[in-house]
């Protein structure tokens, strides 16, 4: 809750507290002691705000029960004084008469006020405990968001690296057979870098680059393999402005060239974002001189992410044999754009 609204929440109490204790009374059954009601209201609004700034904060602790009771006790004892200060002291000696006048002892003097502060001690401890309890919530959150943001840039983070090692890896295998695709291949990941140093920095880019990123990397990749035929790529998208974090559909088709068979079964790329909702589909067949777990750094990184950033929006099928691979990714975009 927010503070204007704990404000207007105090304005609201203390309207209904001076309709009902000073301007129903006054005005509707001809009250006569109009002093002594208002002499109420002062020691109920002093006593309320003791309690609410200095006792429950400091006093209150369902563990330890007897401060409670302390706090309690402090708050009325302040209400007495209070009201004894003003309608047995001050009214005596301004207008001539006090409320009790000495006619009252001291017992029943207790009693009295422990009864009539016992409203505003119980309304203001609700009140401190429902701020206390709204603050820390929004401190939870605050922690939460942080903490998120946190994990998220220290995964991001991770990206560029790994990006641009598989990349080098790539060039590094044209330049040792001496290929004519090198010079595009480093022209290629250059353009990569610059879409990606900067795009990274970012919470949120238009699904369009990041199919322009995979595009990118396709094109790199083909000027490698001997049979750039066997990919099939299909892409199907129609709401190219849906926002989705940046650099997360990339790894995995990093991890299928840097792991797949590209000399007799190539791969399969499907894209689409139907209804908004993005369907990432990848299959590959593994190399058959490394049939080890495929899933690395970026694959991880990215169930990470995921699972930051699309807890309830999203499903993630990775199946993996020993000699296939296939990635099933549903993202509902729609809540991120909105």
């Amino acid at each position: 809750m927010k503070k204007r609204d704990f404000i207007f929440l105090h304005l609201f109490f203390w309207a209904l507290y001076l309709i009902g204790s000073i301007i129903v009374p006054h005005y509707f059954y001809n009250e006569k002691y109009l002093l002594l009601d208002i002499s109420f209201f002062i020691a109920s609004f002093i006593c309320f705000y003791i309690n609410y700034l200095f006792v429950v904060p400091k006093l209150f602790d369902v563990n330890r029960l007897y401060k409670v009771v302390i706090g309690f006790f402090i708050s009325a004892i302040v209400f007495g004084c209070v009201r004894y200060s003003i309608e047995e002291i001050l009214l005596p000696k301004l207008v001539g008469y006090g409320n009790y006048n000495g006619k009252v002892n001291i017992s029943y003097y207790l009693y009295n006020n422990i009864y009539w502060s016992s409203a505003p001690i119980f309304i203001s401890t609700v009140f401190c405990l429902f701020k206390l309890f709204s603050s820390s919530e929004k401190e939870k959150q605050e922690l939460i968001t942080t903490t998120k943001n946190a994990q998220l840039q220290a995964l991001k983070s991770q990206i560029n690296p790994h990006f641009i090692f598989n990349s080098l890896n790539n060039i590094y295998s044209l330049v040792y057979q001496k290929s004519d695709n090198a010079l595009v291949a480093i022209e290629e990941l250059s353009q990569l870098l610059r879409y990606s140093t900067k795009d990274l920095e970012k919470d949120y880019i238009p699904l369009e680059k990041e199919i322009g990123y995979i595009h990118s990397l396709i094109a790199l990749e083909k000027l490698r393999i001997k049979n750039p035929e066997l990919l099939n790529i299909e892409n199907n998208i129609n709401h190219p402005k849906l926002e989705i974090s940046p650099m997360l559909l990339v790894p995995f088709v990093e991890n299928a060239f840097k792991h797949g068979d590209f000399k007799e079964k190539g791969l399969i790329l499907k894209i689409n974002d139907q209804d908004e909702k993005l369907h990432f589909y990848l299959h590959n067949f593994k190399n058959k001189k490394g049939k080890d777990a495929v899933s690395g750094i970026g694959i991880d990184n990215v169930e990470k992410r995921l699972k930051i950033l699309y807890p309830k929006n999203h499903q993630l099928k990775i199946i993996e044999s020993e000699t296939e691979f296939t990635v099933d990714l549903k993202i509902n975009l729609r809540k991120i754009s909105e």
